[in-house]
This record gives structure tokens, sequence and C-alpha cells, in this order.
């Protein structure tokens, strides 16, 4: 039989016969791209001997015959394994390449090294975190005629960094392409925009070596000094290259990997390869904030705070009419002020929420604040448990009652506006307990610290933790999940393995019981919002963050919230007593009062900000028959589409550009959006009013020590509850917010940190209940702290010191203290007097 086969002979589909790197050459020639001459020593020739035995002399004298056929020219030899270059696993640099190979002898001994490659430490770990059985995988040859090189490297057809497919990337060097393929050379990097082939960017670099031939193979030497720092591709250059790229892209009909080689001023394709994990696409971030009325004030405060995003399309467009209605009716009920719509909303600006206040605004709520003290009491726990949680209940089982089928598009996206609309003046009604929590916390401590503490006693917190509170019992019903679980060994087995295929129908004996269990605790606690945008789904769309949390629980990986509620609620106890015991009856009776005020806001609080997203299922539940309608209707792709159109898109106007879309709202998400503008006025001055300003520098961040202790450990930093797999126990949660859905993931962190937040934020609250130390409002945590970077958490400081980039013989100084008695009508609770220095403080 014969065992090699020419370029010309092959395609795409002898993958089996040729490895990927062989299929492909051989599809690009038979597409007249411009490859080097070569053949391949096919899959069966490895097969036949085997990595151990020498060449048979038939199989020697063919591949002699076909390298005598080429010119007897030096040639490139390379591994060409069957799983190599496809678009799930590319295998770059798993096995060898052996270049200016001279003589047939030389060519026989590379070929028995390139199958001995296939066995080396490195390509065996590839092909096990991949998954690739190594029984069913086999290894070709390519033997290619060498091109002499004076230029070569890289090019994507599609930008690698930032996804967007109408941009090539080139990485160019001197000499041979091994020095930019094996890195030890910084390339010369071009983007060109393939509409048109011109160079939108390029870096030219000091190109300090290259490879070049040798006379064994080949060799780096020095570049030239008049080379160094010279382009290695004129614009011109660049553009023909580019074109080039652009032809095997379309031939391909996907974004590849290629390997390219100048010689005599032709190019050359010497490899191409399906480019994996290709991000999607984005946009540059922006860098200019313009507001639309310069004379208006915007900040980042209250509700915007659990909107750490860019906004989706439909729900920017729907949401700034719903905040602006429940302002006013906040305003006329307990401020009595009347406020017109354009003096207040929520607009974004490159996508991100803010407030919005004219100055004649910021006057009647500054004024109206001062009026409505004494009407707070009233307004907060019996106003959000007598009326507004139950009306908002209310209008959300209205809608869960009536079907969808028989309803209008028109009267879907109305229903969908109403709950937003209840869920907004949910919202508002429990900024009204937001103040009181923090200022009989407030009152509390620092009556605590100033007359009752003693050096060494614990900090005031330690009295307030113990208490239920919805993340507590949410906590609670899955580990008593866990506890049942355990109970049934395999069941516990199937739900370790894969709890998804188990929650989607499959497992053992009882898993329908589990399946039942499951359902009661999202239906009970599920609501919680991620991100209030409700393009981001809740547990009871998608429960799978919630996952590790289980499995966790289910390991026994703690004593549970139970032990732990038990021994921080005796501890209170114990330090209540001792303190009580040692007062004089003044401060006695002073401390027992502050701190039963306290204790009683803590927890309601929490109920009252866990069931804000009590509409968001109903609500995703409504857009989801819409987004099936659509799709059906040929007007998107997917129904998740429909978060990205305008109402009237939905309605039946012409819908724009879904992918241009995203593509801008991931660019956005790259950036810091300032907590107030207009920027370089004097609303600059309010910056620093907010925990998060989002301009420090260094290795050591400052934010609100918000829970006591100190941590060292690996840092995780995670963008939303598609990231929660990915957490570890005894990791540092790192996250832009956390809202009562994040607690799961309390249960295995040893610190949190968090660029939004204060001293009362639910991130501080349920840290303290954890007893983990948590720095919150540092601004930049998310953006300075790399993923799996080693860190410090100074809950007591308020500093997270990244470990990798501090200086041991600098010393970590803070900043200046922030005054928490700044005066700022922010946001819905600006509207409170107690509130207003409150966002100082924090709050969640």
């Amino acid at each position: 039989m014969s065992y090699v086969m020419r370029f010309a002979e092959l395609g795409r589909g002898d993958i089996a016969v040729a490895g990927g790197k062989g299929a492909n050459l051989g599809e690009l020639t038979r597409a007249g791209l411009p490859v080097p001459p070569g053949f391949v020593l096919t899959t069966a020739a490895y097969r036949d001997v085997g990595v151990g035995a020498p060449i048979p002399e038939d199989m020697a004298r063919e591949i002699t015959e076909a390298w005598v056929a080429l010119g007897e020219v030096p040639v490139a030899v390379r591994s060409s394994a069957t799983a190599e270059d496809l678009e799930e696993a590319s295998f770059a640099g798993q096995q060898d390449t052996y270049l200016n190979v001279r003589g047939a002898q030389a060519l026989l001994e590379a070929v028995r090294e390139c199958w001995a490659s296939l066995w080396t430490e490195r390509a065996v770990a590839y092909r096990a975190r991949h998954g690739i059985d190594p029984a069913e995988l086999a290894l070709a040859v390519v033997v290619q005629r060498m091109v002499e090189a004076e230029a070569a490297g890289v090019m994507f057809t599609a930008n690698p960094t930032n996804g967007r497919r109408d941009e090539l990337v080139l990485s160019a060097a001197w000499g041979l392409g091994e020095s930019v393929v094996g890195g030890s050379v910084t390339t010369d990097d071009l983007v060109v925009e393939k509409a048109g082939l011109r160079v939108a960017s390029r870096t030219t670099a000091d190109k300090a070596v290259m490879t070049v031939y040798a006379d064994e193979r080949t060799a780096e030497v020095p570049v030239p000094a008049e080379r160094r720092r010279a382009p290695v591709l004129d614009d011109k250059a660049a553009a023909a290259l580019a074109e080039l790229g652009v032809r095997v892209e379309q031939h391909y009909g996907a974004p590849q990997d290629i390997e390219w080689a100048r010689a005599d001023g032709e190019f050359f394709i010497v490899q191409s390869r399906p480019i994996t994990a290709l991000p999607e696409p984005e946009t540059a971030p922006p860098t200019e904030w313009v507001v639309p009325d310069p004379k208006a004030f915007y900040f980042r405060a209250s509700i915007v705070e659990q909107l750490p995003d860019p906004l989706s399309p439909l729900f920017a467009a729907m949401v700034d009419g719903s905040v602006t209605r429940s302002l006013q009716a906040l305003m006329r009920e307990f401020l009595r002020v009347d406020v017109a719509a354009p003096g207040i909303g929520l607009p974004t600006v490159n996508g991100y929420a803010y407030y919005r206040y004219s100055r004649a605004a910021m006057w009647q709520m500054t004024v109206g604040g001062t009026r409505a003290m004494r009407r707070l009491p009233a307004m907060g726990l019996p106003n959000w448990r007598d009326v507004a949680h139950p009306a908002y209940q209310a209008a959300v089982a209205a809608w869960r009652d009536r079907p969808q089928a028989d309803l209008t598009d028109a009267e879907l996206l109305d229903g969908v506006q109403e709950l937003l609309d209840a869920g907004t003046r949910y919202y508002t009604a429990v900024q009204a307990i937001i103040p009181l929590a923090a200022f009989s916390e407030l009152s509390f401590t620092r009556f605590y610290d100033a007359l009752v503490r003693r050096p060494g006693e614990p900090p005031a917190s330690t009295f307030l933790v113990g208490f239920d509170s919805a993340p507590i019992l949410a906590e609670k019903s899955l580990w008593s999940l866990a506890e049942w679980t355990r109970g049934h060994p395999e069941l516990a087995d199937a739900v370790r393995a894969d709890p998804a295929a188990v929650w989607a129908g499959g497992g053992p004996e009882h898993a329908d019981e589990w399946r039942a269990r499951f359902r009661a605790h999202l239906d009970r606690f599920g609501h919680a919002t991620y991100n209030l945008d409700f393009m981001h789904p809740t547990a009871v769309d998608d429960p799978a963050p919630l996952f590790e949390a289980l499995r966790f629980a289910l390991d026994g990986g703690s004593a549970g919230p139970a032990a732990r509620q038990l021994a921080s609620a005796a501890r209170r106890e114990q330090l209540t007593e001792a303190a009580l015991a040692r007062l004089d009856p003044p401060r006695a009776l002073a401390f027992n009062r502050l701190l039963r005020w306290a204790q009683r806001y803590a927890p309601v609080r929490e109920d009252a900000l866990a069931d804000i997203g009590l509409a968001w299922p109903q609500m995703r539940r409504m857009l989801a028959e819409l987004g099936r309608r659509l799709v059906a209707a040929g007007r998107i792709a997917v129904p998740e589409d429909v978060y990205w159109l305008r109402p009237d898109e939905i309605l039946g106007a012409p819908v724009g550009d879904v992918a241009e879309r995203k593509a801008l709202w991931r660019g956005r998400r790259r950036a810091t959006p300032p907590q107030a503008l207009p920027q370089h006025t004097f609303v600059d001055r309010f910056e620093g009013w907010f925990p998060a300003s989002g301009k420090q520098e260094g290795a050591v961040l400052h934010g609100t020590g918000a829970s006591a202790g100190q941590v060292t450990a690996t840092a995780r930093v995670l963008s939303g509850p598609a990231d929660f797999g990915r957490m570890q126990p005894g990791e540092v949660l790192v996250a832009s917010i956390t809202t009562p859905a994040w607690t799961s993931l309390f249960t295995l962190a040893a610190a949190v940190v968090t660029d939004v937040g204060g001293p009362l934020s639910h991130s501080s609250i349920v840290a303290r209940e954890y007893g983990i130390p948590a720095v919150l409002g540092t601004g930049v945590a998310t953006r300075r702290i790399p993923d799996g970077a080693r860190v410090r958490v100074d809950g007591d400081a308020g500093t997270v010191t990244l470990l990798d980039e501090v200086d041991a013989n600098a010393p970590e100084t803070a900043p200046a203290a922030r005054r928490p008695w700044r005066v700022a009508a922010v946001g819905a609770a600006g509207a409170l007097a107690a509130g207003i220095w409150l966002r100082r403080r924090g709050r969640g």
C-alpha cells in the first residue's frame, strides 16, 4: 500500500488520513492558495510501524522518492494529529516541528521524532485536559518545502482581543516563523480593517532576535541594528497579506489562525487552523461621558448600585419611566412636593444607568427632606409590611394567573411594564427602611464605641448577628436539602457528580422528590436578583449558580448555617449580659434600647431587599413568550434576543442590528463609569461622596472595612452568576456588588471584596453573619485584582493588598478618611433626610 499522499490529493475531509494540519494544507492547495508544495506521510504509517520500531525499507523508499520529487530541497517536517487544528481543540504547539531538514536520512529521523512527539508529557497532558482518548488518536507527518523567509508571522482573520470579525490582526518578525510561534521575539502587531484593507493601528517592536537557516536546521541570531526597529510590513504589504487572509477565511467560512511567510516579496501560507475560543465581538470601551443635559446632575447611587453593568436596550427603555414615576410618587406622598418628569429620571450614559436631577429637583428634595424626618418611622416598617409588600405580591400574582397564549404582544409588553412599575414602587418603599436600619445601627455603634467598649472587646457588629433574615433562611433551606440528600447515598453521588443532570430529569431513586424539594426552595427564594436588569436570569430561571454551594453543603464543608447561627447568637447574648452587668443604670438603659432598636431593623432590611425581585421571574416568562413569537416570525434569531430590542421593535418597528448592540454592550462593560457627571465641572466634587470612585492605583486598594478580620487567600473575580461555578471553598469573593442572591457563595468564601457598598450594604451584613472579613466600596476591585491572584484582605483597616504587586519596602498608608456625614440628595433615598448622609456610609 502507499503511505504517501501529495497535498493536491487531500482535502478538509481527509483528517483521518492526513491529520488536521495535512488536511488543511491539502484543502488550501486545491483552493489555489499559495502553499509551498509538499506531501503527507499518512496515519497508516504511524499505525503500521508504531513509535519504537524502525521505519520499514519500503516505507523509507516511498518517503525518499516523494522528497526527491520535491527537488531534494530543504523541508519542514511537522506532526499532524487527527485531533489537531479542529474548532474545538487546536493542538497548537503540542507536537513537534523540524525546520530546514536536509537529506533523506535526516528526513527519516525527523519522521520518527514526529511520531514520538505524540507521547511527550506535554502532549499527553493536553489530551487529558480536552478529554481526547489516546486510543483513537493517530499521527500523520507533513513534509513541506521550506520557504527561505525574509519575514514571517501569524495572522488572525478575526481580532482575538475584542472578538471583532471585521478586523484582522497581523504579527510579523524578521526571518523564519519559528521565533514568532515560539514566542522568542516581540513582534510587530498590526490591526487591519477588512473593509478597504486599511491599517487601523500598528505597533512596531524592537525585534532583538530572528530565526534563520543554519548548517543543521535553524539558529537564532541577532537582528541587524538597522532592522531592529524597522517595520516588517508597510501598509501595502499588510493589505496584500490581509487580502490573502480574507480569501482563506471565505474559503473555510470561519475565522482562521494562519501562519505565513514572505520570500522575495511573495507571501505563502504554511498553515491554517480555525481560531478556537474566539471571544464575542465588542467595540472599544468609551472614553467620553457626555450627558444629555449638562445643566443637570447625574449620580450612580441607590437602585443603580444593583445595575453594575450597561443596561440591555429593552430594560433601559422601560426602567427610565418606571423610576421617574416611582420617584414622583415618593416625593408627593412623603416629601409633599411635586417634581415634573423632566426634573428626575434614570437615563443611561454609555449604557450605564444614572439618576438625573435638575437643579430645581435637587432643591425641592433637599427642602422636602428636612420636613420629612418626622414621617420617616411611619413610612418605614409599617408601610413596607402592611402596604408595599402585599401590594407588590398581589400585582405579581395577578399577572401569573393570566394565560400568556391569550394575550397580544402589546398586552404582554404592557404587563411587563406594569410589573416593572410595581417593582420600582416597591423598591422606593424599601428606601424608607434603609435609613432607619442605618441610623439605628450607627447610633448603637457610636454609643458602644464611645461609652461601653473597652480595649480588646469585639466591634459593635458582633451584637447584631445571629438573627434570621431572607438570605440566611435561603442558606438554611439549601443546607436542609443537602442533609436530606445525604440520607440517600446513590442520589447524593448523582447530585455531586452532575446536579444539572438530576435537575433536568435524570437520576436514581428519590430523584423526583429531590427535584420537588429543590423546586420548593426556588419557589420561596429563587426570585432574588443577581442584577436588576431583567436580561439576567434569577435562580428560578436558571438554578445552576446554586449547584456549587449545594455540593459544598452536601459534602458537609462546614458546620452549617444553623450551628453557625446558634454560636453567633450565644456569643451575642453572652456579650450583652456582660456589658449590661458592668454598666451603670443610665448607660445600661441606653445601651439596651439602642441595641434592641438596631437588632429590630437589621434582618428586616435584608428581608425587604431580598423581595425586590418578586416580579422578575414573571417578567422573564412574559418576555420569553414575546421572544418565541419574534423567532417564529423570523424577526430575531433566538428568544433571548428580545432583551436587545426596543419596545417599538417588539411591536412591529424594523429591528436594528442585534449583533452590533451586543458588541457595543460588551465594549462598554469594560469601562469604569464615573460616579458623578458631568465631568470636569464642580459635579466632580461629588465623586468622593460615593464608595466607588474608580481611581485607585498601587498594590494596596482601599475601601470600607465592613466586617472585621484578616485573610490571605486566592482571589476569585466573578462578573455574575455564570461564574459561580468557578468559586472554590476558601477563596476571596471579588465582585462588583453582591445582592441577596449571591449569599450562597458566602458559604464558600474566606472574605469578600466589592467595587460598590459600605458598612450597611448587603455584603457587609451577610459577611458579618458568616464571620468573614469584608472590604467594600473599593471602586476598582474587579478591574484591578487579577483572577487567581493572591491577596490579603484586612477588614479592620479596609485594605486589600495585591501580594504579587506589593513592594515590600513601601508602607501601606491609607488615604485621607472619607467623611461619612456628607450631604447629598441622591437616589430614591436621597429624598429622605436621614438617607442623605447614608449615601457615603453605603447601602445594598
